[in-house]
């Protein structure tokens, strides 16, 4: 087996077509040993080389908010007031201990997401509201 450590994007592109080329090869084989080192030694390479950050932890929220069809008031179990679930998702307040533990708990985003450091607003709020979020004021 002549395999070595995937140290360019040349060693890279090689291993991949190896890998296409092994891709159905049967697992305890000689063929399907080689295929689960390479892939080893890839994903080595693409988490060194080719890490993709993690998000930011409001986009996260906002992302898992529009996901699962929730409303900023369903959040106000984990944030707070309405007052203080807007400030967050508005980056006028940051994330506490406390609400990243219940945002985690509760909902199950990443604490390592949503203990990130993050920039917070200085400009005007977002203003944007769900419409089906909307409450009604009735006598």
């Amino acid at each position: 087996m002549d395999i070595h450590p995937i140290r360019t994007e040349a060693d890279y592109e090689a291993a991949l077509a190896e890998i296409d080329r092994l891709f159905n090869a049967a697992p305890h084989t000689p063929e399907g040993d080689r295929l689960e080192v390479l892939a080893t030694l890839v994903e080595a390479y693409e988490e060194q080389h080719y890490s993709i950050p993690a998000p930011d932890p409001i986009e996260a929220i906002a992302y898992y908010m529009e996901s699962r069809g929730l409303c900023r008031r369903d959040l106000e179990p984990y944030l707070g007031s309405r007052a203080r679930v807007a400030e967050v998702l508005n980056r006028k307040r940051p994330l506490s201990l406390e609400m990243i533990r219940r945002l985690h708990t509760g909902l199950g985003i990443g604490a390592d997401i949503l203990i990130q450091s993050y920039p917070l607003a200085r400009s005007a709020p977002n203003t944007y509201e769900d419409p089906r979020c909307q409450e009604t004021d009735s006598p």
